[in-house]
């Protein structure tokens, strides 16, 4: 079976990794006011950043089905099968929108694949999924492996407040940290799907340091990972970070990755988080 990759523009996987492994995107969208911009297409990360400094904060919406189907209707005329693989189902429609649009569409078989994360992580999953799809894997093997790597997948991230996530309704059990959001940077991860708060920390050096060692509890059993940094309008630092860490932790290979508009809307400009998995 010849078997096509789509992920959703949420993986942030740059765009010569896309054409690399041949992955198609779907965009997500971010809408200031009445201008509605695809993300990844019409505004990069970067530009993002800019135009919320002089702009009311954006919405965000999930792709039109209609987006769905038409891309699996264009990919059936190559294809027998695609991987869809999308940011958590908790925080998003998209994975839904695919799983409607696969049933909507024939000569071609849908296999959708809930990340139950995003960004960069999610990103790993496409790239693992392209890489066995061009080696001629059946698309039931690519969805088991991509369910084996999730076993060892970690994603934490630090906001410099909640008000974002919560203005959005994309934070679960946000009650703990109200009262105290000016003394803390929380630190949030992925449980079933959903954003929760993970720890409250008091500095933005301690929640870093927090990540390094919730990093170390994996990377001390020398098995190989990989592993991104993940930041929001924060590149240089997101550097720094990354060459004292390769230095620590030959086993692990770091990348770097971003909070593009959609995921950058709901956490605010600064965060930063690190998210791994096994080879």
């Amino acid at each position: 079976m010849k078997t096509a990759v789509v992920t959703d523009s949420t993986a942030y996987i740059p765009i010569e990794l896309r054409d690399k492994w041949n992955i198609h995107m779907i965009p997500l969208n971010v809408i200031f006011g009445n201008e509605v911009y695809q993300e990844e297409i019409d505004i990069t990360w970067s530009q993002f950043y800019e135009e919320v400094k002089t702009k009311k904060l954006p919405t965000t919406s999930q792709p039109p089905i209609g987006q769905f189907v038409a891309l699996f209707e264009q990919l059936a005329s190559e294809y027998d099968a695609v991987i869809c693989v999308h940011l958590s189902s908790g925080i998003s429609g998209t994975y839904q929108g695919a799983v409607t649009a696969s049933t909507m569409v024939e000569g071609i078989k849908v296999y959708p694949f809930d990340s139950e994360i995003s960004c960069m992580v999610q990103g790993f999953y496409a790239i693992e999924a392209a890489e066995l799809a061009a080696r001629g894997e059946e698309p039931e093997a690519i969805i088991n492996r991509l369910e084996v790597l999730k076993q060892s997948a970690h994603a934490y991230f630090m906001v410099d407040d909640l008000a974002h996530l919560q203005r959005g309704g994309r934070l679960s059990g946000a009650a703990a940290f109200i009262g105290s959001l000016l003394q803390v940077k929380p630190l949030l991860h992925f449980v079933d799907k959903a954003i929760v708060p993970f720890e409250k920390i008091r500095t933005r050096k301690k929640a870093m340091k927090r990540i390094v060692d919730l990093l170390d509890e994996d990377a001390a059993s020398g098995a190989a990972y990989q592993a991104v940094i993940i930041h929001a309008n924060r590149e240089e630092e997101a550097k720094e970070w990354q060459n004292e860490l390769s230095a620590l932790y030959p086993n692990v290979e770091f990348s770097i990755g971003y909070f593009g508009a959609v995921i950058g809307t709901h956490l605010g400009e600064g965060s930063m988080g690190m998210g791994w998995m096994k080879k």
